[in-house]
């Protein structure tokens, strides 16, 4: 309990909200949930009534039973094995995978014929947070600050470690939206994160690209 409390930290739940917010743009229902971790954005989906299967490397590793899991790498998936979901979230997980082989899993997340993609990845462009909270018991104040990543390289690390982050060099949000465009998907929606966290995208498959 201590870790799993430990491990949903504010940040990481605004983070994960956003996820929920996107989704509820769309009419999906069957979802496929990559990247499920401790499976706390899994329980908000089971229990606001979507038909949840999720999907990662490693074994499941959260409580629900009933939700079926694919232990799967991502770049060796076959998209017969994921057809039928209306959309695929996949959240702080493609930087864990080589640059170069993403458009290809993108590839198969739009092969699968799931009509929409919710994808979020690290963001480090230039970027500031300030919140302030006051009343007659207590003060409260948080500011960040990220400058001049788009001038560095990002040093990657270790697997199964980030391997890139948008805002470094060569990963701008553009070259990012580019990978996202040529592997067959539209971009509904872009959002960010509070705390200076990640790049989200709603996307929905370009039909004219099938």
């Amino acid at each position: 309990m201590k870790f799993w409390l430990g491990y949903y930290s504010k940040k990481r739940i605004v983070q994960q909200w956003l996820q929920l917010s996107l989704l509820g743009e769309t009419d999906a229902h069957k979802i496929l949930e990559v990247g499920p971790a401790l499976g706390g954005v899994t329980a908000l989906l089971v229990n606001g009534g979507c038909d949840v299967t999720t999907l990662d490397i490693l074994p499941k590793d959260f409580v629900y039973p009933d939700v079926p899991h694919i232990q799967e790498d991502l770049r060796l998936l076959d998209p017969n094995n994921i057809k039928g979901f209306d959309a695929i979230i996949c959240c702080e997980t493609l930087e864990h995978i080589d640059w170069n082989d993403v458009p290809s899993v993108l590839n198969k997340f739009k092969e699968s014929g799931a009509r929409y993609l919710i994808l979020s990845v690290p963001y480090m462009g230039f970027q500031f947070t300030l919140d302030v909270y006051f009343n007659r018991h207590t003060f409260k104040e948080y500011f960040s600050m990220k400058k001049f990543r788009h001038l560095k390289n990002f040093k990657t690390e270790p697997a199964p470690g980030h391997q890139w982050e948008v805002g470094y060099k060569g990963y701008g949000v553009e070259d990012w939206e580019k990978v996202l465009k040529g592997s067959g998907w539209n971009i509904k929606t872009r959002d960010f994160s509070e705390k200076t966290r990640s790049i989200f995208h709603l996307l929905e498959v370009n039909k004219s690209s099938s």
